[in-house]
């Protein structure tokens, strides 16, 4: 078996703004298996400032995997703890290699059949105008849950921009989520969900910054709207860790990133851990291409979760590639009549 892998730099259509700055470009990376004439493709997807394995050394870990493939998914991906993004590319690699088509990783009626999953449409933050903009496109768009990212503009604004929705739309019309990326402050984070409660949002991720369990945990004991945790879990990749943190924090939702939490296997074992303490959860993804979308998606739906789930970036990037993955009324599709863009796994081989 042969392994190698390519960097590949997708470029936002606009500047996309959350808490921690514009992101202009997108770096990910690609894993191609080759083995008797087929090919394997995995996305390794770093978010640089975030991801956990956004570390010196990347390239020399990648570099490794590839040198090492013939340990085999399982070895792999118990060696590579420490990136997260990796252990995820192994394993579609793998599953892509296996597979009669390289695209095609879980069988399910998302493939044969063209059912979709529900997915929340996303609003960047930036000035009021372009955030109402968003807002009004998502909504002629047919989607009926809209996640708004709050925390980079004046609290105020975003709280009007809240409130307009509302005195159009009821919560039964449209559910409202909101991401605060960790932007409010654990001394006035309770008044502010307070503020926010009176426009029946469905949750809040990451109110305060990770890494302040014991906060968290107040916070969660008496918050008047649903907190989901999105950067508290990265990092965490013990099992017993991930135990004891849901057992401290007590939150009412997990939000997975596979790139961030290591694959589906990572993600598996927070599911279940939250399951047993009664914590809902959905899928997200990390911004990355179509292809690492695409493993999520068909993942996705084999887990049966009828909650909008976070998979609605394939649109985001001008040099994307072009896949079955379509969106249409606030649901992710694969489209048997659309094809992946030709020679696609081997542009990405060196």
């Amino acid at each position: 078996m042969k392994a190698s892998y390519k960097k590949y730099i997708l470029d936002f259509k606009r500047p996309s703004g959350t808490s921690r700055g514009l992101l202009r470009q997108k770096e990910t990376w690609f894993l191609v298996l080759e083995e008797n004439g087929k090919k394997g493709i995995g996305e390794c997807g770093l978010l640089r400032g975030l991801s956990f394995d956004d570390v010196d050394g990347y390239e020399e870990k990648l570099a490794w995997a590839c040198a090492n493939i013939a340990l085999g998914r399982d070895a792999l991906w118990d060696a590579l703890s420490d990136f997260p993004s990796i252990q995820f590319g192994v394993e579609q690699a793998f599953l892509s290699l296996k597979s009669q088509n390289p695209f095609i990783l879980f069988t399910s009626d998302f493939l044969e059949k063209g059912r979709p999953i529900p997915i929340n449409g996303l609003i960047w933050m930036g000035d009021e105008e372009f955030m109402h903009e968003q807002i009004q496109q998502k909504l002629a768009e047919g989607f009926r849950c809209i996640k708004i990212k709050i925390g980079a503009i004046d609290f105020e604004t975003e709280v009007s921009l809240l409130a307009s929705i509302r005195r159009k739309y009821s919560k039964e019309e449209i559910e409202l989520r909101v991401d605060a990326n960790g932007a409010f402050n654990p001394m006035n984070a309770l008044d502010k969900l307070h503020i926010l409660a009176q426009y029946d949002l469905h949750s809040i991720e990451q109110p305060i910054r990770q890494g302040n369990p014991e906060a968290m945990r107040r916070l969660c004991e008496v918050t008047p709207i649903p907190i989901a945790l999105d950067e508290e879990l990265i990092g965490v990749s013990n099992v017993t860790k991930k135990q004891t943190l849901l057992q401290t924090i007590k939150p009412q939702y997990l939000i997975l990133k596979p790139s961030f939490v290591g694959g589906y296997r990572g993600s598996r074992e927070w599911i279940d851990l939250a399951e047993k303490q009664a914590i809902g959860w959905w899928i997200t993804s990390a911004l990355e291409s179509n292809v690492g979308l695409n493993a999520i998606a068909q993942w996705t739906y084999t887990l049966h979760s009828q909650m909008p789930q976070g998979l609605g970036t394939g649109s985001l990037y001008t040099n994307n590639f072009e896949s079955p993955l379509e969106i249409e009324s606030g649901q992710l599709f694969y489209k048997k009549d659309k094809y992946w863009e030709t020679d696609l796994i081997d542009k990405l081989c060196i």
